[in-house]
């Protein structure tokens, strides 16, 4: 009995021991942490607004636990940078234990402060990590641009946008009934998630070739840089009115020009002149029983192209419509819809529709879409559908729509189309059926300002050289 007891006894000690030296802290100089030598950047970030939360890791490839002394960002409290190691906030976090074969995270957060500086500038510090005599420093760099910051912002005097600093709206802007904004060439506009761009009035947009007007999401990180959706778009209300826009870039909303309720006099609401609307989750235009007129306008990549919904009247001209389904945005809505009819509320609203569309390709690939226009004629009110000297692709030709000397389902032959790089070029190549099959519509220049062809035009936005 006393000798199981002693064996019992020394195989307890015995396990005692092995367990303190596998608890014990490893603090050899040569033990090693694996730490990514990269530096951590973040893409440009608007002073103030702050930016998203990156991380990396600290890892203990060791058989023993170690203790990190300190993990210490070098700036201090006043740097624009924030840190939080293991769950404890900075700026210095001391003694971290890592356990045998794992690993920590440490992550970090930049925020800019205003100045007077127009251009990016650059903000660096690093991160010291102390352990068992070693000292190891992780580099931090911020791109900061300083901005015109407007948050619920009313705009209810006539006022111009020059591009001197970009302007990042929060909360939402609406420029006011009978005030007119106009934004000259160059200017970027970088909405936020919770920020609509509200016309009640008049957007006078004066872009070029060369410095167009840009409006898009204000995440200019890698992950959220072209990522559909990120702001809600552009709207154009009731007592809007005499709206055009030039040479604008409208990307990456989750609706991107949307235009309601007729206009108030004999003008389009809304004329888009060699525009681009691209990488739009939800519909690129959508007109509701409005009035909008495009030509050589780029409409690409969008959960459903062109919307029209409950009537009103619709010229495009020398437009490209096309949609390539990708790991953003999945094709399984039609090009292009049109509609006589709006239901709410289980009642359903007709009205007159008149859409023509001239010289346009309407294309696309990828998804479930057999039909790239879909029309739908509810009621007895007026419905004209006219497509002249268009491309397009469908299994059905929609009904109640008249078709003149187009090409049904004849690829484009596009440029280059790399969905898995996200690249799309949609010039058209040598020996395209687009080529020299449109009709003369008095359009002298095509979405990059070059002559088009006095005798037949190409089809769609881009005129071959």
């Amino acid at each position: 009995m006393k000798l199981l007891t002693y064996i019992t006894l020394f195989s307890f000690i015995g396990l005692t021991i092995i367990s303190c030296k596998k608890e014990r802290l490893l603090t050899d100089a040569n033990a090693s942490l694996n730490i990514n030598r990269d530096t951590l950047q973040f893409d440009t970030v608007f002073t103030s607004t702050g930016s998203i939360t990156q991380y990396f890791t600290i890892v203990n490839p060791n058989k023993q636990k170690i203790q990190i002394s300190s993990v210490k960002l070098m700036g201090g409290a006043t740097s624009a940078f924030k840190i939080n190691a293991d769950g404890t906030p900075g700026p210095s976090i001391n003694n971290i234990e890592i356990e045998a074969s794992d690993s920590i995270y440490v992550f970090v957060l930049v925020t800019i402060n205003p100045n007077s500086a127009n251009l990016p500038f650059v903000i660096n510090d690093s991160i010291q990590i102390n352990w068992n005599g070693n000292t190891f420093y992780k580099h931090l760099q911020a791109f900061g641009q300083n901005a015109h910051f407007l948050r619920n912002k009313v705009i209810d005097a006539n006022t111009t946008w020059n591009n001197d600093l970009p302007y990042v709206i929060l909360g939402g802007l609406q420029v006011d009934t009978n005030i007119n904004l106009t934004i000259n060439p160059g200017v970027r506009i970088y909405s936020h998630a919770d920020a609509p761009f509200i016309v009640d009035g008049t957007l006078t947009i004066n872009g070029t070739k060369q410095d167009s007007v840009v409006f898009r999401g204000d995440r200019l990180d890698e992950d959220y840089r072209d990522f559909p959706g990120s702001w809600p778009g552009i709207y154009f209300r009731e007592t809007s009115k005499d709206n055009h826009l030039t040479y604008a870039i409208i990307k990456n909303a989750y609706q991107g020009v949307i235009a309601y309720n007729p206009s108030s006099n004999a003008n389009p609401k809304v004329t888009l002149s060699q525009c681009i609307i691209d990488n739009i989750y939800d519909a690129g235009l959508l007109g509701v029983q409005s009035s909008i007129k495009a030509d050589n306008c780029l409409i690409s990549n969008c959960g459903n192209n062109v919307a029209i919904a409950l009537g009103g009247n619709y010229n495009f001209t020398h437009c490209t419509m096309a949609t390539y389904s990708s790991v953003f945005i999945n094709h399984k809505n039609p090009v292009l819809f049109a509609s006589n009819a709006l239901k709410q509320n289980n009642q359903v609203t007709t009205s007159s529709l008149n859409a023509t569309f001239t010289n346009c390709i309407i294309w696309g690939e990828g998804g479930t879409v057999e039909d790239e226009i879909v029309t739908d004629k509810q009621g007895t009110n007026t419905f004209s559908v006219t497509f002249d000297n268009v491309l397009y692709k469908v299994k059905n030709d929609p009904p109640n729509t008249l078709f003149t000397a187009s090409l049904k389902n004849q690829p484009p032959v596009f440029d280059s189309i790399d969905v898995s790089r996200r690249f799309y070029n949609f010039h058209l190549k040598a020996g395209s059926p687009a080529l020299n099959n449109g009709k003369a519509t008095g359009l002298l220049t095509d979405l990059d300002g070059k002559p088009r062809s006095n005798g037949l035009p190409d089809l769609g936005c881009y005129e071959k050289q």
